[in-house]
């Protein structure tokens, strides 16, 4: 998304983790992992960070300290929190089963659904004013949160959080059409 929101080319190349491309470039295995010339890096936020200071166009994080670490701060919540409750627990527990017969775990699910909710209600909040994260412009933080929502709207709990949420629902909705968005959603993931 922040190739496309700079204008960047760029070649995607699908490899799986732990792939000799990318155990070359990533420590621990993991993808992303980018290739620049004589520079590598690994790990969504440097990548992104990168591509917003090495590169012209729609700057992704605001110049000044406030805006900057405003962006930054959103970004280690999301990170930090938002993901491994709502990737991490919730949508893995559907996308890779470990319930009885290969069905999701549904004491695992109904477990995590009261924290999520309670993030659903955070960022309903956090996007009330300007329909952003951070400030009143599309910035990493916005690119950051929107796979994240793509994905649990994928499964029945997640989507009804969503889209009970006044706000976020509503900057779900307007930053899904974004062409960046549209040009980088990857294909969904079976749901159960």
């Amino acid at each position: 998304m922040a190739c496309e929101e700079k204008a960047v080319p760029y070649d995607l190349v699908a490899v799986p983790p732990h792939s000799p491309e990318v155990d070359a470039i990533h420590p621990l295995g993991k993808i992303p992992a980018m290739r620049h010339g004589d520079i590598t890096l690994c790990e969504s936020k440097a990548i992104t960070s990168y591509i917003d200071k090495a590169f012209g166009g729609a700057q992704l994080i605001p110049e000044d300290a406030c805006g900057a670490a405003e962006v930054e701060q959103w970004v280690s919540l999301v990170n930090t929190a938002v993901d491994p409750c709502m990737v991490r627990k919730y949508c893995l527990n559907y996308i890779f089963p470990k319930g009885a017969d290969g069905a999701p775990d549904r004491a695992a699910i109904a477990g995590v659904l009261p924290e999520m909710q309670k993030q659903v209600d955070l960022l309903d909040k956090a996007v009330a004013k300007t329909g952003h994260l951070a400030g009143s412009s599309f910035t990493l933080a916005d690119i950051n949160l929107m796979p994240i929502l793509y994905y649990i709207q994928r499964f029945p709990k997640g989507s009804g959080m969503v889209q009970s949420a006044k706000h976020l629902s509503a900057y779900f909705a307007c930053h899904s059409e974004r062409p960046s968005f549209k040009a980088t959603i990857p294909p969904p993931f079976p749901t159960r």
